[in-house]
């Protein structure tokens, strides 16, 4: 009887080390290749575009600036892909990009059909409509019998559907594979109205020929919760995605920010103390280095600092927190603790 206990008990220790092998497989890769691969959107100003340098900026960037510093101690160890909306779960599952962080809503068929994990919520957002001011249009429920502009892929074709089907509204849609054709399709006049994320109708208003000819309508018709994306089967990975996350929301509540995290590394709050890694081995559980958020901290900033400068009131979108403030300044941006 003792020996079949210890043979079950070392059966399932070798169990436990098989599946955490399996596990490691993309940091593994990642770390050998020694560069970080983002998909990413490549178009939406305040998420993910880059310059004329080529030099990419945007939320979701800098979500995968955080990975690389968290790994490599180096923000700049990434290699950002652009996908269309139509490639970006195809590039994921076959392994050509790590992480998807690419302004992506959280659905349930999109979690349990694809092969695919969200990490975590890093936009509150949902669909509006955008119109021209000459059209004298101030709500969504008075675009009944309008052509609407739309990117093919998205849910916000079923979103736009389903609205007008629910208000009892005529549509005509004018599909386009990309959101670059629809928003020039929409400047040229083709289009009554384009829909979008919110945030997505800031950022290409910027765009249009003229942008003060444009209004954005108060109707929000969908939730869109925007997160990054990993493949299945890798628990390690999903782990470190999630917590790297995680540690940039947790650093703004706790007040660490790019300008302060070495003073904060003399903190005696025990609460900074596990998010520094000056105390206990958080980074080992995920197979980082302990001064992990430290390294996303100081290179990259802390949630509220990443918004405010791609999309908030420092940046040229100029979008209110919203339902993206903490949880204690009446948003839903919360976190689990360090410990």
């Amino acid at each position: 009887m003792k020996r079949v206990v210890i043979r079950i008990a070392l059966a399932a220790v070798l169990g436990i080390a098989a599946v955490s092998a399996a596990s490691a497989q993309t940091l593994n890769t990642i770390k050998q290749r020694g560069v970080l691969n983002c998909g990413s959107n490549g178009s939406l100003a305040g998420f993910g575009l880059p310059d004329a340098q080529g030099r990419w900026t945007g939320l979701d960037v800098d979500f995968c600036r955080a990975l690389a510093a968290a790994i490599f101690n180096d923000p700049n160890k990434v290699k950002f892909i652009p996908l269309t909306a139509q490639q970006r779960f195809t590039a994921l599952q076959s392994g050509d990009v790590d992480v998807l962080a690419r302004n992506t809503t959280w659905t349930s068929s999109r979690d349990t059909s694809l092969g695919l994990n969200f990490v975590g919520v890093n936009y509150y957002d949902g669909q509006g409509f955008m119109v021209r001011k000459s059209l004298k249009i101030n709500s969504a429920l008075e675009l009944n019998e309008a052509s609407v502009c739309v990117q093919q892929g998205t849910t916000t074709e079923l979103n736009l559907a389903d609205y007008f089907r629910a208000n009892k509204m005529k549509l005509k849609t004018v599909n386009f594979a990309t959101s670059d054709e629809a928003v020039k399709a929409y400047d040229s006049g083709r289009c009554d109205a384009y829909t979008t994320d919110a945030s997505g109708l800031a950022g290409e208003r910027l765009r249009l020929a003229n942008a003060n000819d444009h209004i954005i309508l108060p109707e929000i018709i969908s939730k869109e919760p925007l997160g990054p994306v990993v493949r299945h089967g890798d628990d390690q990975w999903l782990d470190v995605v999630k917590w790297v996350h995680f540690a940039m929301i947790n650093a703004e509540e706790l007040g660490v920010n790019k300008g302060n995290v070495d003073d904060q590394l003399k903190s005696a709050d025990p609460d900074v103390r596990r998010l520094l890694g000056t105390e206990g081995k958080h980074g080992e559980a995920l197979g980082l280095t302990n001064d992990w958020a430290f390294r996303v901290i100081k290179h990259v900033g802390n949630y509220g600092e990443i918004f405010e400068r791609n999309v908030g009131q420092g940046s040229p979108l100029k979008i209110s927190r919203g339902l993206n403030a903490l949880w204690n300044k009446g948003g839903l941006q919360f976190a689990p603790p360090i410990r």
